[in-house]
């Protein structure tokens, strides 16, 4: 394992421009000799509307179809939802970029319906763009588990303690909940793994005619993708992993939700100092003199609506304490979100005020949805059992970072799992193409920085890390630093990366 030092993150991307420290990984390759086996070509067609997102002029739709469990090939099928938008410069063309959502649960044809213009135009017409929405999410094959509908808000998909700590209804709605998931999922629930995705990506790349793919991987879909790269590794040009998480194969997913609790607490100073701001008195989103005092203010509402709910816009969906501290999540994944995260604050204040909340909180998830979210995390790999200690890490948590009041180590579905888990999740290594290239904000509330340079010390030479000075979850086309972005596209369009780790600064 190559050594990393974290002193690599002093050094900035124009250095390395300026000292000609950039070097090209991943040449053009030739695309017309598929590796692995052959799949039918894809019958492209219009998409169907998405709700919410505008349609992409020139974006095309199929269905792939591929082994309900590749360990019977010729057995079951289910579908997957694929997408493409083809380059506009076919005279620029040098492959295909793969698009992975985040999630567990974001779609790819959505993604790409959002990023692809801008995509096509940051790397210059450089690729077809293609992406897919997993089994379970969208227009693929999905399943149900048959969850009830109170259980199925994000205030209770997410566990959440009671006010006063306790987790014995958290416990029983988890219990019933993989219950139900064993009762009802079938076949289908027990194939939504990380590792059937990166299958499923291969299956693509074959029906696509491509040796290899680059990939653009985002939050979730960094995992599948380093996931893939580890699995494919010969399959895979370039590959940036965009916000990743701590890949150690005994504790993926729950390791992620564990580390929700120091990432909050170390992006909350952001909007903290955005909140507290002289500029925003004239929009009447200040908060607090000092931004020391935003935290203090924050905790004792929350207390405050843990006591006393208070009524909502969408009647029967009232603001507690709870759904207050689940909206601070949601928003601190982009300085955009700051300022209806204080209009909530300050309605929430005031005793005539009618919150309005986020759309995720005004009623209950699709059961098809919440079934994917749960059944990913809770096959990729084995959680703590029931009786291994939730409640005392919950209080531990609690007390060391109030602001996610103990719900990212909190029990779930997951403790009492019917189902048996995939073979332990793949180890990341540094064996492979020296082809990755990281893009991670200081900041980031969802997947910090801590845990991704876990994944860069497991990758060694096979990557580079690029840090950006900001808080925030998804960096490339995303958070808006140019730095970043303009470090990226380099990359994807000449394959040019930092001989060293850099950093970006504001």
């Amino acid at each position: 394992m190559t050594t990393w030092s974290r002193k690599a993150l002093l050094l900035t991307v124009s250095a390395a421009a300026a000292a000609g420290t950039l070097t090209a990984v991943g040449a053009p390759v030739a695309h017309s000799r598929p590796a692995g086996p052959a799949a039918p070509p894809l019958s492209w067609g219009a998409c169907d509307p998405i709700p919410g997102t505008p349609a992409l002029d020139g974006q095309q739709c199929a269905t792939l179809r591929v082994p309900l469990d590749y360990r019977a090939p010729g057995g079951r099928t289910v579908d997957v939802a694929v997408t493409r938008l083809r380059t506009d410069r076919p005279e620029a063309r040098r492959g295909t970029l793969l698009v992975l959502a985040g999630g567990p649960g974001g779609s790819g044809v959505q993604r790409l319906a959002q990023k692809g213009e801008a995509l096509r135009t940051a790397t210059e017409g450089a690729y077809d763009l293609v992406s897919l929405d997993p089994r379970g999410v969208g227009g693929s094959t999905r399943a149900t588990c048959g969850i009830p509908e109170s259980d199925r808000h994000m205030v209770t998909l997410r566990a959440w303690p009671a006010a006063d700590g306790s987790i014995a209804e958290n416990a029983e709605r988890a219990r019933r909940t993989a219950e139900s998931c064993a009762r009802n999922g079938g076949p289908e629930v027990r194939s939504f793994t990380t590792r059937n995705q990166a299958r499923d990506m291969d299956r693509l790349r074959a029906a696509l005619g491509e040796r290899k793919l680059s990939v653009w991987a985002h939050s979730y879909g960094s995992y599948a993708g380093a996931v893939y790269a580890q699995e494919y590794p010969d399959r895979v040009d370039r590959l940036v992993l965009d916000s990743v998480g701590d890949p150690d194969p005994t504790r993926v997913a729950y390791g992620w939700m564990a580390n929700v609790g120091p990432a909050v607490a170390l992006r909350f100073p952001d909007f903290a100092a955005w909140a507290a701001d002289p500029a925003r008195e004239a929009e009447g989103l200040r908060l607090a003199r000092r931004a020391e005092d935003v935290e203090p203010l924050f905790l004792a509402l929350a207390r405050k609506l843990d006591r006393h709910p208070k009524e909502s816009g969408t009647p029967g969906v009232p603001l507690t304490g709870n759904r207050l501290r689940q909206a601070l999540h949601g928003s601190l994944n982009s300085d955009t979100a700051f300022a209806p995260l204080a209009r909530l604050i300050r309605a929430a204040q005031d005793p005539a005020g009618r919150p309005v909340l986020p759309p995720e909180l005004t009623g209950a998830m699709p059961d098809e949805d919440a079934t994917l979210t749960m059944a990913v995390v809770c096959n990729d790999v084995r959680w703590p059992g029931p009786d291994s200690g939730y409640a005392r890490r919950v209080a531990a948590d609690r007390a060391r970072y109030p602001l996610t009041a103990g719900m990212p180590v909190n029990i779930s579905p997951c403790a009492y799992w019917k189902y048996e888990e995939e073979p332990r999740p793949p180890r990341m290594t540094d064996e492979g193409p020296s082809n990755v290239l990281m893009i991670q904000s200081l900041r980031d509330p969802a997947t910090p920085l801590a845990g991704a340079l876990k994944m860069r010390a497991a990758l060694g030479e096979r990557a580079r890390m690029v840090t950006v000075e900001q808080g925030g979850h998804g960096m490339y086309l995303g958070n808006g630093n140019a730095c970043g972005d303009r470090v990226v596209s380099d990359f994807l369009v000449t394959g040019k990366r930092p001989a060293r780790d850099a950093h970006c600064p504001d």
